[in-house]
C-alpha cells in the first residue's frame, strides 16, 4: 500500500499541537510537527513523538466495560458498544426523569474541541459543563476578566518580538507548548532578556538571563513592590495609562507601603534586585511580557498574583503592544465568519449551576465552571443533588487534592462514566468505561484558533483503531441518538463538519494542503487607540465592580506568611518535559525516559537530617505516608520540597507505572476546601509534609 500523509492534532497533552503523520501499510512510520504551522515548522516534543507507543500499548481500555464489583475494585464485564451506550443512556434517562436533567455533571480538559461536549450537556438539559480549570488556570483567567473584561486566551504572547520576558512560576521549557518555546527561543536569539522567578531552578531558569529564587508563597509581595517602584519612580507608560487605565490613583495609594525593602523581608529577594528588575522592564517597555501564569492553583492568593501581573503589564503599556500582549483576533475581527456552534443546537438551560457560578458566585465565569464546587453539590445536595457524572479525558482523582475525599464524594453518585484512552484512577473507580480511540485513531470536529492570524483546523484520523474504541463524536452522538437529542444525533463526522462550516466560505477540501485554513493574510496588531476592553468602563480596571459586589477586595492587602511549622516543608509540584500529568506515565517510551519521580530537597536541609542524595526517604502528612528517592540540591528554597506530578499509580492494569514514586495530591488533606475565593482555583501548595530518614 502506498504511503500517505495525514495532517492531524497531537493529543499527548492539552496544548494540542498541529502534527503531520506519515502512514504506510496502515501503520504510522513517523510523527512530526506540522511543517506548515507557524512556530511549529516540523518540531515536536518527546511526548508527541511517543504517540505510537500509546497506540501500540495493550495496557489501555480496549473495549467498553461495565462494573460488576464495588467501585474501585477493578471487576468488570466486557460489553458491546450498543450494550454500553444503551446502559449509559438508560441510566441517564432514569436520573433525568427522577431528579431532573440538571443533576447530570460533565467535565473534560477544555481545549479546542469542547463545543461538542458543551452541546451534549446542554442537549441533556443540564447547565453543568465544567473542565479541569479549578485545578489549573481558574485564577489567572478570572484575574484577566477582572482587569480587562476578557479572558487570558484573548491575549497573545508575542515572544518573538519581545525585549524582556518574565516567567513567574511558568516553567515553559518543561511544560512545552512547542510554538511558545520556539517563539521565545527566537526572541532570545534576537536579544530578548529572560527573567525567571520561582521557588526552584527549573530547566527554564537554567536558560534565563536572571533567576530569582523566591520564598514560597510570597509572589504577591514581590509583585506589589514592582508596582510600587513603577509608580513611585514614574517608570510606567503615562500616555497608555491616561488613555486606558481606570482608577490609577487607587493603585498608587494602595502600593505606597509595599516598598522593595519591605518585600525583601517577605520574599528573601534583595530590594536592589527588585528595583533593578523594575527599571530594566521600564527600559524595554512596551515590548515586555510578564506571563500571568498557566497552572495557578497554588496559593490562596494566586488570583491576586495573576491580577498584579496584569496590572504590571498594563502600566508598562504592553497590553495590545507588539512584543507584549497584543489582543487575539477571532474570525469576525478579520472580516470572516466563525464556525457555526454545535452548542447553539439547544437552548441554554434556565436552571442555575450546581457549583454556584453565575448566581452565588457572580464574579466567576460559567464557561469552565468550578468542578470542586460541583463536587460539593454532590456531597451536600445543595442547591440540588448531582446524581450522574461523565468524566471525559479527565481524572479528578489524580488531578484534585485529597483523593480519598474525592472518592467519598463520587460514591454518592448513581452513575459515574469515564470516557478515556488510558487507564486512570477515576476510570478505575467508574461504573462504565467508554474507551476513546487515541488521537492517531480518531478524527475530531473542526476547531477555531484565535490569535494574530486566526485559523480553522481539525484532527484527521491517521490510523484505524486497533481495538474496539471510538472517537468522541461517535460516543456522544451515539448517546444523543438514544436520548432523543435529535439535533446532535449526527451519523458521520462529515455531517458535523458540514454544519460547522455553513456560511464560513470554507470547505473541507481547503484543509487538504496543510490541515489548516488561515483566515487572515498577515498578523493583526491593533493601534493603541483601537484597543477594546469588555469592562463596565471600557477601560482597564484597577477596581472591579464584580469583585467589590461580592465583598472581595480588588486590591487585596498582603498578609504576612509565616514559615512552615517546625520540621515541615511546603509541598510543591509541577511538570517535566517527558510526561503529561498522570496519563503518560505508563507509556513505554516515556516511562523509559522517566520511570518515577524524585523529591527535591534543599541540600542543607537534607544534610541536617543525615540524608544522602539518592536515598529513599519517608514523606508524611496527616494519615498519608509514602516513600520516594530524594534529590538533594541547592536549587530549591529551603522551605519547600518538590516532586513531578502524576506518579504513584496503584492500578494493576498499568504494570510499568505501578508503585513508582508517589502522588503529591495524597499529601493534601482537606484540600478540596482550600481555594481562592476571588479566583476560584484550588490552593494546592498550602500543604506541608514531614521528611524522615529511614533507618
Amino acid at each position: 500500500m502506498a504511503g500517505k500523509r495525514v495532517f492531524s492534532v497531537c493529543g499527548m497533552c492539552t496544548v494540542r499541537c498541529p502534527i503531520q503523520v506519515e502512514v504506510e501499510d496502515g501503520g504510522c512510520v513517523f510523527i512530526q510537527g506540522n511543517p506548515h504551522a507557524a512556530g511549529i515548522e516540523g518540531a515536536i516534543c518527546a511526548r508527541g513523538a511517543s504517540g505510537m507507543a500509546l497506540v501500540d500499548s495493550d495496557e489501555r481500555p480496549r473495549q467498553p466495560l461495565i462494573r460488576t464489583g464495588e467501585r474501585g475494585e477493578g471487576k468488570w464485564r466486557k460489553a458491546s458498544w450498543d450494550e454500553a451506550l444503551d446502559y449509559v443512556a438508560d441510566r441517564l434517562r432514569e436520573v433525568r426523569e427522577k431528579h431532573g436533567p440538571e443533576t447530570v455533571l460533565f467535565s473534560d480538559r477544555g481545549g479546542p474541541f469542547k463545543d461538542l461536549h458543551e452541546a451534549f450537556v446542554r442537549g441533556l438539559g443540564s447547565p453543568n459543563y465544567s473542565n479541569h480549570d479549578a485545578s489549573c488556570s481558574a485564577n489567572v483567567n478570572h484575574a484577566a476578566l477582572s482587569v480587562f473584561g476578557f479572558g487570558r486566551k484573548d491575549m497573545v504572547y508575542d515572544y518573538k518580538n519581545s525585549r524582556h520576558v518574565v516567567l513567574q512560576t511558568r516553567n515553559i521549557f518543561e511544560s512545552i507548548n512547542v510554538k511558545e518555546v520556539n517563539d521565545l527561543l527566537e526572541g532570545m536569539d534576537n536579544g530578548c532578556k529572560l527573567t525567571v522567578i520561582d521557588i526552584r531552578a527549573t530547566a527554564t531558569a537554567a536558560k534565563a538571563d536572571d533567576f530569582i529564587l523566591i520564598r514560597p508563597g510570597t509572589d504577591y509581595a514581590f509583585n506589589l513592590a514592582i508596582l510600587h517602584v513603577l509608580l513611585a519612580e514614574r517608570l510606567y507608560d503615562a500616555d497608555f495609562a491616561a488613555m486606558w487605565i481606570e482608577n490609577l490613583g487607587d493603585l498608587i495609594q494602595f502600593v505606597q507601603p509595599y516598598t522593595p525593602e519591605w518585600a525583601e523581608g517577605e520574599t528573601g529577594v534583595d530590594a536592589r534586585r527588585i528595583t533593578a528588575l523594575t527599571r530594566e522592564l521600564a527600559r524595554s517597555k512596551p515590548a515586555v511580557i510578564w506571563h500571568a501564569g498557566w497552572m495557578t492553583s497554588r496559593y490562596n492568593d494566586s488570583f491576586q498574583v495573576s491580577r498584579s501581573i496584569y496590572l504590571i503589564n498594563a502600566l508598562l503599556g504592553s497590553v495590545g503592544a507588539r512584543g507584549g500582549l497584543p489582543l487575539a483576533s477571532k474570525p469576525g475581527d478579520v472580516g470572516r465568519k466563525g464556525l457555526k456552534k454545535l452548542v447553539d443546537l439547544f437552548p441554554k438551560p434556565a436552571v442555575k449551576r450546581a457549583d454556584g457560578v453565575g448566581w452565588k458566585y457572580r464574579h466567576f465565569s460559567s464557561g469552565a465552571g468550578l468542578l470542586h464546587l460541583a463536587f460539593k453539590a454532590i456531597e451536600t445536595g445543595e442547591p440540588y443533588p448531582v446524581r450522574a457524572y461523565i468524566a471525559y479525558r479527565h481524572d479528578p482523582l489524580m488531578g484534585f487534592p485529597d483523593p480519598e475525599a474525592v472518592k467519598a464524594v463520587l460514591r454518592k453518585l448513581d452513575l459515574l462514566v469515564s470516557v478515556t484512552f488510558s487507564w486512570s484512577d477515576t476510570a478505575w473507580f467508574s461504573d462504565v468505561v467508554l474507551p476513546l480511540s487515541p488521537y492517531l485513531e480518531r478524527e475530531s470536529i473542526i476547531a477555531s484558533k484565535s490569535g494574530l492570524k486566526p485559523y480553522f483546523f481539525c484532527r484527521q484520523r491517521a490510523l484505524e483503531p486497533r481495538f474496539d474504541t471510538k472517537a468522541d463524536w461517535e460516543i456522544l452522538c451515539g448517546l444523543a441518538n438514544r436520548l432523543d437529542m435529535t439535533p446532535l444525533a449526527f451519523g458521520s463526522i462529515e455531517a458535523i463538519r458540514e454544519y460547522q462550516l455553513e456560511g464560513t466560505g470554507v470547505a473541507m477540501d481547503d484543509f487538504g494542503a496543510t490541515g489548516m485554513v488561515s483566515l487572515a493574510e498577515k498578523p493583526k496588531y491593533r493601534k493603541v487607540e483601537e484597543l477594546k476592553f469588555a469592562t463596565p468602563s471600557g477601560r482597564i480596571e484597577i477596581v472591579s465592580e464584580k469583585l467589590q459586589a461580592q465583598g472581595l477586595h480588588s486590591l487585596e492587602p498582603y498578609e504576612h506568611r509565616e514559615g512552615p511549622p517546625e520540621g515541615k516543608y511546603r509541598i510543591a509540584f509541577g511538570r517535566c518535559a517527558v510526561h503529561t500529568q498522570g496519563h503518560t506515565v505508563n507509556n513505554p517510551v516515556l516511562n523509559e525516559l522517566m520511570p518515577e519521580n524524585v523529591l527535591w530537597l534543599n541540600r542543607t536541609e537534607g544534610e541536617k537530617m543525615g540524608i544522602r542524595d539518592g536515598e529513599t526517604v519517608e514523606v508524611t502528612s496527616g494519615s498519608q505516608c509514602g516513600r520516594i528517592r530524594v534529590k538533594l540540591t541547592e536549587h530549591i528554597h529551603p522551605e519547600a520540597v518538590f516532586m513531578v506530578h502524576g506518579f504513584g499509580h496503584r492500578l494493576p492494569a498499568e504494570t510499568l507505572a505501578f508503585g513508582k514514586g508517589i502522588l503529591d495530591n495524597d499529601f493534601m488533606p482537606g484540600g478540596l476546601e482550600m481555594w481562592d475565593k476571588a479566583g476560584g482555583g484550588l490552593a494546592m501548595q498550602e500543604h506541608f509534609v514531614s521528611i524522615r530518614k529511614l533507618a
